[in-house]
């Protein structure tokens, strides 16, 4: 700057003082700004902000009501999942109780399920005038307990319905059904008994039907065709292998009628009833092996209509020829 002498004199500001002076400029410039826009209010009112736009701008009580409506939809939505799905468990349960043999009323569905301390109806009147607050957190609160229970009730009844399934599979291979029908002449049981061909002792590992020559013979239960041959003291023999070890044997017969390897369903037509091999009259001899080792069909076929050796006395007509059939004790 120019001093009186005309000389030119250095001013030195350092940063500090420089931040410091820009900073109290700012400052009086907002200062000022603000009574200017007092002034300019005071002397024209109609640059005031609008009481209008104030209150848009707050929350409105019908936004409030909107929200809680939407707020109820919700909940009302996750409840009817939770109604699907309790049908879908019922029904569930009455197939499994079906299966096992249960009554209806035996399993129940979500049995610990709490009861809402609020009706739901309640939540789509209005309310009335004043201050209120509604439950709505605490009703979410026990539909989430509730649809928890129901998932693990949803897992324990899938891993029931395994486990019966698996069950009634086991059960359905058993040869529990009659191989003849028509004939169910028992003439020979399981058991010790004496040999036909050389009058001694020994022990019969199946049943013997007695039955006319080509009487069908069909399949115990389901499995798969294991052995079809000539056997020199069975004759024409078929073996079905059930799973597990299990089999059943059909000899004596006529004709077969399966292969080796084929899958045969319960009660199928296999072979048909003959004398072949080691025998004195036209029978099926059955028997049912687990692990090569022999039980006696009676215990697969109880319930079944079978007729004793007491019971063969009368002749049987076979057709419309006239021909007689006396069943043969062996």
């Amino acid at each position: 700057m120019p001093s009186r002498q005309g000389q030119y004199a250095p001013i030195t500001l350092s940063v500090s003082r420089l931040v410091v002076l820009v900073a109290l400029l700012l400052v009086a410039a907002m200062i000022a700004g603000a009574v200017l826009q007092r002034l300019v209010w005071k002397l024209q009112p109609e640059t005031q902000p609008s009481a209008l736009v104030v209150a848009a701008m707050a929350p409105s009580p019908s936004a409030s009501v909107a929200a809680d409506n939407q707020t109820v939809h919700l909940l009302a939505t996750k409840v009817g999942e939770l109604q699907a799905t309790i049908k879908r468990l019922d029904g569930l349960g009455r197939r499994v109780a079906k299966v096992a043999g249960l009554p209806d009323g035996d399993v129940s569905v979500a049995s610990e399920t709490p009861e809402a301390a609020v009706v739901l109806d309640d939540l789509w009147v209005p309310l009335p005038p004043g201050p209120h607050v509604r439950p709505l957190s605490e009703l979410e609160s026990q539909i989430n307990a509730v649809q928890a229970r129901l998932t693990r009730q949803s897992d324990y009844f899938s891993m029931l319905d395994l486990a019966v399934t698996e069950r009634a599979a086991t059960v359905a291979r058993l040869p529990t059904a009659m191989p003849i029908e028509s004939y169910p002449y028992l003439s020979s049981s399981y058991g010790w008994r004496r040999n036909p061909f050389n009058g001694q002792m020994s022990m019969h590992e199946g049943l013997d039907f007695s039955a006319p020559e080509g009487t069908p013979i069909r399949a115990a239960s389901g499995g798969v065709v294991r052995t079809v041959a000539q056997h020199r003291g069975f004759g024409n023999m078929v073996e079905i292998d059930h799973g597990e070890g299990l089999i059943t044997r059909y000899a004596h017969a006529k004709v077969v009628l399966v292969k080796e390897g084929q899958l045969v369903t319960r009660g199928q037509l296999i072979a048909r009833v003959g004398s072949t091999g080691l025998s004195t009259g036209p029978h099926l001899h059955f028997e049912v092996r687990q692990d090569d080792r022999p039980l006696d069909p009676r215990v697969f076929l109880a319930g079944q209509p079978m007729v004793a050796e007491q019971s063969l006395a009368q002749p049987v007509s076979v057709g419309t020829s006239g021909v007689t059939w006396r069943p043969r004790l062996r």
